[in-house]
């Protein structure tokens, strides 16, 4: 009987664990991919590098601006199932509203972007 409780209580814990990775912060979840360079009260900075056919496990992010470093193609997965591709190109800027997806690369070149989420809106 005790082996079945753990057995349970480990198999509850296990789902309880991967949905709260399921959206969590893109450096928790990707350290070799994103790395945070700046942060303060306001806004944190990161900056990610998607090798060709890499995948980011599935995370969150308020809303934040992209700057693409260098370019290619992407794919992202949305907790609904819908994918959807574009291409990114070197110098493009993107505002995103807050988001929870997981993004692979599906091109043959190394993806490089900056990332500002913002945090709080100014005090005035």
């Amino acid at each position: 009987m005790r082996i079945i409780v753990l057995a349970v209580f480990a198999s509850v814990a296990f789902t309880v664990w991967t949905t709260a990775v399921s959206a969590q912060d893109p450096v928790a979840v990707s350290p070799g991919i994103v790395k945070v360079k700046f942060e303060n009260d306001r806004v944190r900075v990161l900056e990610a590098e998607l090798a060709p056919g890499a995948k980011e496990g599935m995370h969150s992010h308020p809303s934040y601006v992209i700057y693409i470093l260098a370019g290619g193609k992407v794919r992202h997965f949305a907790p609904d199932g819908k994918i959807t591709e574009l291409e990114l190109k070197a110098g493009d800027v993107m505002y995103r509203d807050p988001l929870t997806h997981a993004a692979q690369n599906i091109g043959d070149t190394t993806l490089h972007m900056i990332l500002v989420e913002l945090k709080t809106a100014a005090s005035r």
